[in-house]
């Protein structure tokens, strides 16, 4: 039994579009690389054929995978999510207590984090510190640098 996975509707439909377009695309360029092999004659002793019989054991794979995950995502409805505490798809402003920057960063489920988009996997420690306090709140957060104090200046989404 696979766990269930939640998603924004974004991810969700980047993660259909890539099961999409390695059904309809790449799943023909390999049977046409099978093909190709096997007119060239000896299967036996066929490294090209052994290749391609082995990139469409990991496409069927990938394409599996992709199916389960799909199949047991959960949609996050956004609109009733409370704004007052930091949760899932919040975004948060952020101020570092101890030089004073101030960082603004969503938080995402795993799948979908992307730091150059301000994006941070709710698993990630500094959205695990954050989650569950609200404007005004500090959380004493453990990352890589040591420990790191942050002040909760706005939640939004």
């Amino acid at each position: 039994m696979s766990e269930t996975r939640y998603y924004t509707q974004e991810g969700l439909q980047r993660l259909k579009n890539e099961l999409e377009e390695l059904m309809l695309r790449e799943r023909p360029k390999i049977s046409q690389m099978i093909a190709e092999a096997r007119d060239k004659g000896d299967l036996s002793e066929n490294a090209e054929y052994d290749a391609a019989k082995d990139a469409q054991g990991m496409l069927e794979l990938k394409i599996s995978q992709l199916q389960e995950l799909i199949m047991n995502a959960r949609v996050i409805d956004e609109s009733k999510m409370d704004n007052s505490k930091v949760l899932l798809l919040s975004k948060v402003k952020i101020k570092n207590l101890k030089n004073g920057a101030s960082m603004l960063y969503v938080i995402v489920p795993e799948k979908e984090a992307d730091l150059k988009q301000g994006k941070i996997s709710v698993n990630s420690p500094i959205a695990k510190g954050l989650l569950g306090k609200s404007v005004g709140d500090q959380a004493e957060i453990q990352v890589p640098a040591g420990k790191m104090t942050f002040e909760i200046i706005e939640i939004s989404r």
